[in-house]
């Protein structure tokens, strides 16, 4: 495995982050801690969840999951950089979402409670909270840090210039501020090459992309058309919409005898600013199977074909859209 630092921090994160969307909605308890036990084995350290995860409103399954994972023992814990988010419905009454003070608090202390620990390595903010002001929320993350309940504070979802008013507010406040983004980023959805990739650049941010197959997308999509989530209506709209495009792709895939949810990881791999793209593994074989990413590099020229197939934005802003 290979192990980068998380942003400008001082913490070693393995190149995939292990994502646990999954684990209780598709994927069984048992089958969940077979993957993880096989995460560690592969050297990779860098577990994410949330507290909403498992589709049970406020019941917080998922998380649930990861600790009754961790209670086994064996130094899980101590081996784990482990990553959960707050911000999301936890229940019907008025404080039980977003980011106000209260909220930070009472979803830190649930989070801890389900995840049987003390501490959360990295607490994200799972989206921007326009209603809330900064200093509300640095107070409430500060807190943390001192008790020693949070390490590190990212956020997820957030636009360039969310970014840069938190970190520059968080550095008034003498702060370290926001250490990584996740962000929805993949060869079909390069958006955030405008704004949000310079600003995780320029702030020392390190890039946690989501969803890096684009949904089962770029995975072989044509290929396994019938399979799982592939046969659904929705990704067959999303296919044929993309029809294509995903020739070219699956067709280069092959010349490069690699395959195509290979060559999309690969890809990330080659932005500096990725730390580590989500995996979600749904079981043992798949999540084997994508360590072989990390023996695949891409050549100028297929990076360049790459872009011809999928074209971004154009760069950075304002030079993708002015003179």
């Amino acid at each position: 495995m290979e192990y980068t630092h998380l942003g400008r921090t001082g913490l070693k994160v393995s190149r995939f982050c292990l994502g646990t969307m999954n684990f209780g909605p598709q994927t069984s308890e048992a089958d969940s801690f077979k993957i993880m036990d096989r995460a560690l084995e592969h050297g990779i350290n860098f577990f994410d969840t949330a507290n909403v995860y498992g589709r049970q409103r406020g019941e917080g399954v998922t998380e649930q999951i990861l600790g009754r994972w961790f209670a086994q023992g064996g130094s899980r814990r101590d081996k784990v950089v482990l990553a959960t988010k707050v911000y999301g419905d936890m229940g019907e009454w008025p404080n039980n979402s977003r980011l106000s003070a209260r909220h930070i608090r009472q979803a830190c202390e649930a989070s801890l409670r389900r995840l049987q620990t003390d501490h959360i390595d990295l607490y994200q903010m799972h989206h921007i909270d326009r209603q809330t002001p900064w200093e509300e929320i640095w107070q409430a993350m500060e807190q943390l840090v001192r008790e020693g309940k949070v390490v590190y504070v990212g956020s997820s979802n957030f636009a360039g210039w969310n970014i840069v008013q938190a970190n520059e507010i968080a550095k008034n406040r003498h702060f370290m501020g926001l250490v990584s983004e996740q962000s929805l980023y993949n060869l079909n959805a390069r958006m955030i090459e405008l704004e949000v990739i310079p600003v995780c650049k320029e702030y020392g941010l390190g890039l946690i992309p989501w969803s890096p197959l684009s949904g089962g997308l770029l995975g072989g999509a044509l290929q396994k058309a019938s399979e799982g989530r592939r046969s659904d209506a929705n990704m067959q709209k999303n296919v044929e919409n993309n029809r294509s495009k995903l020739e070219a792709y699956e067709k280069l895939c092959a010349q490069l005898d690699a395959e195509p949810a290979h060559v999309a990881l690969a890809w990330l791999h080659t932005n500096p600013v990725v730390t580590a793209p989500i995996i979600g593994p749904r079981t043992i074989e798949q999540l084997d199977g994508t360590m072989r990413v990390l023996d695949l590099h891409l050549s100028e020229e297929t990076l360049k074909q790459l872009d011809e197939i999928f074209p971004g934005p154009g760069g950075q802003a304002p030079e993708a859209y002015a003179w």
